[in-house]
């Protein structure tokens, strides 16, 4: 299942998705197998997290004017369908769950053009007091930005995979 509700509006009480911009697969980032190497999609989802996050406002400048930003903590991405050179795409993003310290995330990269689904990422992204470099909670502007996109996020539709993660089933 796909996510669906895909408009990019700004996310403080939207229950719309957050739309990255339209990316291009660039040609260096094509392995020997013709396709797009696999360090490649999580650039592609971190330009996109990037994207949020200035909406959000925790961009660069929050960590230069405010001394705060966000490291990922754990990442897991699945490869569905191979995307290739000048192939454009796109980043759907919903947050799942969020605290005083944490976002956890969900994103599907799609052909921009004919809209398939090419990979997912999961991930768990903690704010950091870039002073100390430890976990700390939002500050309360953030905090609440944050809390109004989780609860917009909560009305749409959950996608197949969330909570995924390897294992090799048995066979019978």
């Amino acid at each position: 299942m796909a996510i669906t509700n895909t408009q990019n509006d700004h996310p403080q009480g939207q229950s719309k998705l957050f739309q990255s911009s339209v990316m291009r697969i660039e040609p260096d980032w094509i392995d020997y197998n013709g396709h797009l190497n696999m360090a490649y999609y999580n650039v592609l989802f971190d330009r996109a997290i990037d994207e949020l996050w200035l909406e959000l406002g925790i961009g660069p400048d929050y960590k230069t004017t405010r001394h705060g930003s966000t490291f990922s903590a754990e990442c897991h991405v699945r490869y569905l369908r191979e995307i290739h050179i000048d192939d454009p795409a796109q980043v759907s993003i919903l947050l799942i769950a969020a605290d005083n310290k944490r976002l956890h995330t969900f994103e599907e990269l799609r052909h921009a053009g004919e809209g398939w689904l090419s990979a997912t990422s999961e991930n768990m992204h903690l704010h950091m007091n870039m002073e100390s470099r430890k976990v700390a909670p939002f500050p309360p502007d953030i905090a609440a930005s944050v809390h109004a996109l989780l609860r917009a996020h909560r009305s749409l539709t959950r996608p197949e995979g969330i909570g995924r993660h390897v294992a090799m089933p048995t066979r019978v």
